[in-house]
């Protein structure tokens, strides 16, 4: 199995990083760690360099950080980018999140962000992660102005079935979280979308599957087990599809 998204850079982990990694290491085949600061960024690839061929790390700008930072950090972020491409599987977290963000001034440089790490995946033929909430179709419209991005990723997802069938019309991703435990929604996505489209994820150090417990990686496995129950297939077809999915869009 491969945590297609997680954030073991987080200072929720620093007690117990290791051990964290150790539960991964044995039931997971890899791990995707998901840059979302400028500091963020530098912590990904720090781990990747400590935990060769098993963290793999991805680039990019929280969409709610995105809506108010100052454009030098951002600059700094794109440098640093540039820098460490070879490293890189993949750009993102990147995107928009109308949930948090209300003000059309933030959702506007929300945007402007977006283009600008959509326009890096381009530019690099590296898949790109997108964070969109509550703003899915709009991210979508975005996204499809970029005909040369490999791979699309649509993480965590939590729209609605209809945009969810137009971005796999695209061929594009989606990745569904250990949320789907316990969510109700997401439960139904699942049920209606197909799994060659699909990839998992925990969000860690969010949306654990266990009450009052820390998310962390190696309980991707609850995803898909839960998906092998809801869609009512062997779970090591589940476990085949989504990591083969995985594999294939961040060339690991």
């Amino acid at each position: 199995m491969i945590d297609s998204h997680c954030h073991m850079d987080f200072k929720d982990f620093n007690k117990n990083r290791d051990e964290v990694i150790g539960r991964a290491r044995k039931k997971l085949s890899a791990i995707i760690n998901s840059g979302a600061t400028l500091g963020g960024n530098r912590k990904a690839l720090k781990l990747s360099n400590e935990y060769k061929k098993f963290i793999y790390p991805t680039f990019g700008f929280h969409p709610i950080d995105s809506s108010k930072a100052d454009f030098l950090v951002i600059e700094e972020v794109i440098k640093e980018l540039h820098g460490n491409i070879e490293m890189a599987v993949g750009i993102g977290e990147t995107g928009m999140d109308y949930f948090h963000v209300k003000d059309s001034e933030g959702r506007k440089r929300q945007e402007k962000v977006f283009n600008i790490f959509a326009n890096l995946a381009e530019e690099y033929e590296l898949p790109l992660i997108i964070h969109a909430r509550d703003s899915e179709e709009q991210a979508l419209k975005i996204v499809k102005k970029f005909n040369s991005i490999p791979d699309v990723i649509f993480h965590c997802y939590s729209g609605n079935l209809e945009t969810a069938e137009n971005i796999i019309d695209e061929s594009y991703y989606l990745s569904f979280s250990t949320m789907i435990c316990f969510s109700k929604h997401h439960q139904n996505l699942v049920k209606d979308l197909p799994l060659k489209f699909m990839v998992t994820e925990t969000d860690s150090p969010y949306l654990s599957p266990f009450k009052g417990k820390k998310n962390e990686p190696s309980f991707v496995e609850e995803a898909v087990n839960k998906i092998a129950q809801i869609k009512e297939i062997n779970l090591k077809e589940v476990d085949k599809v989504t990591e083969k999915n995985a594999r294939k869009i961040f060339d690991i």
